[in-house]
């Protein structure tokens, strides 16, 4: 879900071929788990949705191969006073039917993604406002300063005033619609490839867009993505030459892709935490067996949940070694003082004895949501905690869907609706300030009805919220981190969620494929076919 990805967004998004490589014509097929439900750029926060769109789409800022922050839409920008942002955009953009770029698409897609439907409310301040100084200049005037404004724009995108306004699409498609919009079928970007086909659940065919205003640094002229559901008919089109990467390889097949002459695996750490979320906010479960209250709200419930999930064991016998036990809910690599925190031990014992004293010996029943396509082994972790659960009396009903059922159910307008979930999360921003904010944050904020955009639970602490909001405008690092450190400490206290691993990543590569990638091995994939 957030989910700009610290690999597919900056690698199939940014396809560059190594200068020595002929420019011959070029085709690089890609399959994923997962489908991609919608076109419309704001419809879902979730990072391989935004990969694709970052195709066709751009932002007023984009990163690097190392993830630094970049001109992009915007060809500068600068803060003449704390709380004015005035940003210059790039002249001669055309989006891909031909409308010339301006202010007035900036202005208009500022207003759309904060809008009802929109997943992305969060990326600007809702009190925000934007001024049209001409139709190349664009100030951002905010309520109060915030340094690191344009770090969540990578993946905010700009669409066309002109055409959504002709083809009713105005309005931003919500995860839960039933009816496709125009947005979500077609697109109109001004990005490096356009879209000459799209068959939702089958197959999408991106070409390369000729006018584009930047330099390609690829040789290719097209890219098929086609969606693979099933593991085992993707690594077999892998292995047979029919599609040229794959994402993710299970962690059972690694070997075996590694020993074929066809293909080999690119695995590195990613920075997506997987966690548990449970609603503490309802009187009543949705889904729960348990009438006229919600367990969930006492915290001896959410305690006992958390010490009977043992996280080792998911590492070993789930993920085979690929993933890395959290005691936070950000990768350590994202937050200076992660070491400071130890994740506190697993306890069945403690675990059942806490439910007994918060009144269920015997447990209770609970439905946990989760998707089978979006995370490595997503389905298969989900399932080792229901049994993790049964040893204390808790019985688990796992609903497992694809992701796009998956996430049109539990981000259904009128309330979440979900009782017990797993989620993944990488922060867009590549910073604490928004985890603390977009996930663990309190969703009834009046003063900021984007805080809690994506706690499905509702987990909610002010103490937190109010540490949360020095943390965004503090500019001292080393203040900022005690900062950071405080308001994690209060989730952690509050068992407020359950984070479990940063997964590995595990992707199948063809060797007709040359691949850069970054010293770190961490973040950032560049490949490029090899001409045949």
């Amino acid at each position: 879900m957030s989910v700009r990805q610290n690999l597919l967004a900056t690698a199939i998004a940014s396809i560059v071929a190594l200068a020595a490589l002929p420019a011959s014509s070029q085709t690089l097929r890609y399959a994923n788990q997962g489908d991609l439900k919608s076109l419309d750029p704001y419809t879902l926060r979730e990072s391989t949705t935004s990969a694709h769109h970052g195709h066709v789409y751009e932002g007023l800022v984009a990163r690097d191969k190392n993830l630094k922050l970049v001109p992009s839409l915007a060809e500068s920008w600068e803060t003449p006073e704390p709380t004015r942002w005035r940003f210059h955009l790039r002249k001669d953009v055309k989006f891909h039917n031909g409308d010339p770029f301006t202010a007035d698409d900036v202005i208009f897609s500022a207003d759309r993604v904060r809008a009802t439907g929109s997943n992305f409310t969060s990326v600007i301040p809702a009190d925000a406002k934007i001024i049209k100084i001409d139709d190349y200049t664009v100030d951002f005037m905010l309520s109060s300063p915030n340094p690191i404004l344009t770090a969540l724009w990578d993946v905010w995108y700009i669409m066309d005033k002109k055409w959504c306004e002709e083809h009713n699409a105005v309005a931003p498609t919500p995860a839960s619609a039933t009816t496709p919009s125009y947005a979500s079928l077609n697109e109109n970007g001004t990005g490096p490839f356009t879209i000459e086909s799209h068959q939702p659940g089958v197959k999408t065919v991106f070409k390369v867009n000729p006018n584009w205003w930047g330099k390609p640094e690829h040789n290719l002229k097209e890219i098929i993505f086609t969606p693979i559901g099933s593991s085992s008919t993707r690594v077999a089109a892998l292995l047979s030459g029919e599609v040229d990467v794959i994402e993710p390889v299970p962690v059972q097949d690694i070997a075996r892709v590694d020993a074929s002459p066809n293909a080999a695996v690119l695995k590195g750490p990613e920075l997506r935490t997987l966690f548990i979320g449970m609603d503490q906010s309802r009187d009543e479960l949705l889904y729960s067996n348990v009438k006229g209250k919600n367990p969930f709200k006492d915290i001896r419930v959410r305690e006992a949940f958390y010490k009977a999930i043992d996280v080792d064991l998911i590492k070993t016998r789930v993920m085979r070694g690929l993933s890395t036990p959290s005691a936070l809910m950000i990768a350590p690599q994202l937050f200076a003082l992660s070491n400071d925190f130890t994740r506190p031990k697993f306890d069945p014992d403690a675990a059942k004895k806490l439910l007994t004293e918060a009144g269920y010996p015997d447990g209770f029943e609970v439905t946990l949501d989760c998707p089978n396509d979006r995370y490595v082994n997503d389905a298969a972790i989900c399932q080792a905690v229901v049994g993790m659960l049964a040893r204390i009396g808790v019985k688990v009903d796992l609903l497992a869907q694809p992701k796009a059922q998956y996430f049109a159910k539990v981000l259904k307008p009128g309330g979440y609706q979900t009782s017990f979930y797993m989620l993944g999360w990488t922060p867009s921003s590549l910073d604490s300030h928004n985890v603390l904010h977009d996930i663990m944050g309190c969703r009834d904020d009046a003063k900021d009805p984007t805080r809690g955009e994506s706690n499905l639970g509702g987990y909610c602490n002010k103490e937190l919220d109010a540490i949360t909001d020095k943390v965004l405008v503090e500019t001292d690092l080393a203040k900022r981190d005690q900062l950071i450190k405080q308001a994690f400490e209060i989730g952690i206290k509050d068992y407020g969620y359950i984070p479990l691993h940063q997964q590995a990543l595990a992707w199948g590569i063809s060797k007709k494929v040359v691949i850069t990638q970054r010293a770190d091995n961490q973040v950032s994939l560049y490949w490029a076919t090899k001409g045949e």
